[in-house]
């Protein structure tokens, strides 16, 4: 079940992961009213029906979960954004990848809580695959300031060495709350 928006991001950012692809992009922008994200990755795609069958909450492919009966994060994606204000597109093509962007309104009163923007990021981060991940982030700050940054999955890697260990996770988790928190 997913609780925040944060949730359905990383559900939907792990399917992308573990599609083959090369590169993941997550971008997330927040501010006049609406949260928005898109997660576009370069790996096998969909065609048409396929992806007509991944927005049916009662059909899987019974590949990734072999004994689930359903295949639940498009569809509670697409409830989401719909019973909140918002709204959904999914593009893809076989071969070439997939792009699933959500909007949401943050004024309506069914808007979920956004959740731990940079626990998720850590969550996403640690993604098994052996594709790059790229996250741009920004927000519309009170006023004129703006939060924008961008983090490469690879570069991290390298400034922490790795992040399979515990120390690293602390570190690569206080790094993500303090540019998340910048102003």
């Amino acid at each position: 079940m997913h609780f925040t928006i944060a949730d359905l991001i990383s559900d939907i950012t792990q399917n992308g992961c573990e599609s083959g692809a090369k590169l993941v992009e997550l971008e997330i922008t927040e501010g006049g009213g609406e949260f928005r994200f898109v997660v576009r990755d370069n790996g096998k795609g969909m065609t048409k029906e396929q992806l007509s069958r991944a927005i049916d909450p009662f059909v899987t492919d019974g590949i990734k979960h072999p004994h689930r009966k359903v295949g639940l994060g498009l569809p509670f994606l697409i409830q989401t954004a719909e019973q909140s204000g918002g709204g959904w597109d999914i593009q893809s093509e076989k071969g070439e990848g997939t792009t699933i962007t959500a909007w949401f309104d943050t004024g309506n009163v069914d808007m979920p809580p956004i959740g731990d923007v940079p626990g998720m990021f850590r969550t996403i981060l640690m993604f098994e695959g052996e594709g790059e991940v790229i996250i741009r982030r920004s927000k519309k700050l009170d006023g004129e300031d703006e939060l924008d940054y961008e983090i490469v999955k690879t570069e991290l890697v390298e400034a922490l060495g790795g992040i399979e260990d515990s120390g690293s996770l602390i570190l690569l988790g206080e790094y993500l709350q303090s540019i998340e928190n910048s102003e």
